[in-house]
C-alpha cells in the first residue's frame, strides 16, 4: 500500500542526512522532493500546496532535538503533518441511537459498495457484537440483490428479502420495520450505484435517504481513482449529509492520492478502509498508522490486532508453553505458524506492516512471497509425522523422496532445511531467560536501514 509515495518521502529524508539544522536553504530540496511524490500520488493541487506550506513553515529554523538529526526531524514533521491531512483521529459510527441504527450507504457503480456493506456487517457483528440486518435498494443492476443475499449468508447476518419489481423507498421502508419487530441494533441499506454522478441518481438517494433518516450515511470509493475519489465524494456530499467515507481497494493502491485528498476535499472523515478481497478485510481507518506507514515505518499497531483478533491464542499459548519446557521447535509448530501467516492476509500483508521494509530491494521482496510460503507447506506435507517431529532424521534418502513428493528441488528442501534451523535458533532463543531482551537487541542492530532508526 503507497509504496510509490513511500519511496518518493525517503528520498526526501535522506536529503538531509549529515545537516546539522534545519534551514530555508538545505530543505528546499526535501520539500521539491516531497511536492513532487505527492503529486505523482495524485493528491489534489489544493491539499499539495497546503500541506507543502505547513510543513515548510515548521522546519524552518526549528531547534533539532539533541537525539534527532534534522533528517529525522523532519521524518516527524512530515509524518504529523500527513496525520493531520487525514484526519488525526479514528472516528467511529455513530450507533448511540434507538435502534435499529440505520446506515445507508452510497457510491458509485465499481467501487465494491455491495461487498463493503457485508465487510461492514461482519464487522460489527463481531467487533462490536452487535445485531445486524442488511437490505438491498438497488433494484437496477440484475444480480445485486442475489450477490447481497449470499454474502449476507456467508458472514451469517440477517437478509431482508427485496426483489426489482420494487421501489427502493418501499423497500427500505419495509426493512427499518423488519428491524424495528426484529430488535436489531443496525440497518444497513445498500443503494443503487452509476457509472457517474447524474441527477436521477441524486433525486432517488436523497428521496431514499429522507425516507430512513439513517444515522449515518457512507460514501464508498475507490481508492485508486486518487483525487478524483474526493471529488467524486465531494460532489455526493453537496447532495447528500455524507458522514463518513470506506475507500476501498487501499491495498492496490501505491499512490495514496485518495487518502490524503479525501478529508480536506470534503470534511468529512474516511472511517475504514478495505484492505483486500477477503470478506473479513476491512479496517478502521487510523489516520496516525497510515501516516506512519507511508512514511516507511510499517503499522505495527494493525499487525498487532491482527494477531489478537485472527491467530488462534490456544495454539499460540501451546507452543509457548513447549518452548518453555525446552522441548525443540519441530515442524509441526513451523508449519503452524505458516498456517497463521495465511489467515492475517499472507506475507504481502504482514511484510506491508512491518517497519523497514519499503528499504529493501525489490529483489529481496519479491523472494518472499505467497508461492514461497506455499512451496514450504508443501515441502513439510511430503514429511511423514516421525520426519516433522524428528528433523535430524531427515538426510540424504529422505530428501529425496520429500522432494519428489512435493514436486521441487532438494536443493529447495535443503534451503527450506536452513531456514528451519535459522527458525529453531529464534525460538530457542525466545524461549531463554532474557530471550526476548536477547532477540530485541539483535532486531535493533539492523535499525540503521530504516529511515528513522528509533
Amino acid at each position: 500500500m503507497f509504496e510509490s509515495l513511500t519511496q518518493r518521502l525517503t528520498g526526501a529524508f535522506r536529503s538531509l542526512t549529515g545537516k546539522s539544522k534545519l534551514t530555508e536553504d538545505n530543505i528546499k530540496d526535501a520539500l521539491r522532493e516531497v511536492r513532487m511524490a505527492l503529486l505523482e500520488a495524485d493528491v489534489a493541487l489544493p491539499v499539495v500546496r497546503s500541506f507543502v506550506a505547513s510543513v515548510k513553515e515548521r522546519s524552518i529554523g526549528l531547534e533539532v532535538k539533541e537525539t534527532l538529526d534534522p533528517s529525522q526531524q523532519f521524518f516527524l514533521i512530515v509524518k504529523e503533518e500527513l496525520t493531520k491531512v487525514m484526519g488525526e483521529t479514528c472516528e467511529e459510527l455513530n450507533l448511540r441511537v434507538q435502534p435499529p441504527a440505520v446506515v445507508l450507504m452510497a457510491g458509485l457503480q465499481g467501487a465494491g459498495k455491495t461487498t463493503t456493506v457485508a465487510k461492514l456487517a461482519k464487522f460489527l457483528k463481531e467487533k462490536q457484537k452487535k445485531k445486524v440486518m442488511v437490505v438491498s435498494c438497488d433494484v437496477y443492476r440484475p444480480a445485486a440483490i442475489k450477490q447481497l443475499e449470499t454474502l449476507a449468508g456467508e458472514v451469517e447476518v440477517e437478509f431482508f428479502p427485496s426483489s426489482s419489481s420494487q421501489k427502493p423507498v418501499d423497500i427500505a421502508k419495509a426493512a427499518v420495520d423488519a428491524a424495528k419487530k426484529g430488535f436489531f441494533d443496525v440497518l444497513l441499506v445498500d443503494t443503487a450505484g452509476r457509472l457517474h454522478v447524474d441527477e436521477d441518481m441524486m433525486e432517488e438517494i436523497k428521496y431514499l435517504h429522507s425516507a430512513v433518516n439513517p444515522v449515518e450515511t457512507l460514501f464508498v470509493v475507490d481508492s485508486m481513482t486518487g483525487q478524483d475519489a474526493a471529488n467524486t465524494a465531494s460532489a455526493f456530499n453537496a447532495a447528500l449529509p455524507l458522514t463518513g467515507v470506506i475507500l476501498t481497494k487501499t491495498d492496490g493502491d501505491a499512490r495514496g492520492g485518495a487518502a490524503l485528498s479525501v478529508r480536506q476535499i470534503t470534511g468529512k472523515p474516511i472511517k475504514f478502509m478495505g484492505v483486500g478481497e477477503k470478506i473479513d478485510a476491512l479496517s478502521p481507518f487510523y489516520p496516525d498508522r497510515v501516516a506512519t506507514r507511508i512514511i516507511g515505518m510499517g503499522d505495527v499497531f494493525s499487525l498487532i490486532d491482527d494477531l489478537q483478533s485472527k491467530v488462534d491464542q490456544k495454539d499460540a499459548e501451546k507452543l509457548s508453553k513447549k518452548l518453555k519446557k525446552g522441548k525443540a521447535f519441530d515442524y509441526n509448530d513451523y508449519l503452524g505458524i505458516l498456517q497463521q501467516m495465511k489467515s492475517l492476509g499472507g506475507v504481502a500483508s504482514i511484510m506491508d506492516k512491518l517497519p523497514g521494509m519499503s528499504q529493501l530491494p525489490e529483489e529481496a521482496k519479491n523472494q518472499v512471497t505467497d508461492d514461497k510460503f506455499r512451496q514450504i507447506e508443501a515441502i513439510i506435507l511430503s514429511m511423514t509425522k516421525k520426519e516433522r517431529a524428528n528433523p535430524d532424521i531427515i538426510k540424504g534418502s529422505r530428501k529425496r523422496r520429500i522432494a519428489a513428493g512435493a514436486g521441487v528441488k532438494i536443493q529447495d528442501v535443503n534451503l527450506v532445511m536452513n531456514q528451519f534451523a535459522q527458525q529453531q535458533q529464534i525460538m530457542k532463543l525466545m524461549s531463554s531467560k532474557g530471550g526476548m531482551r536477547k532477540l530485541m537487541g539483535a532486531v535493533s542492530k539492523l535499525s540503521h536501514i530504516m529511515p528513522f532508526g528509533r
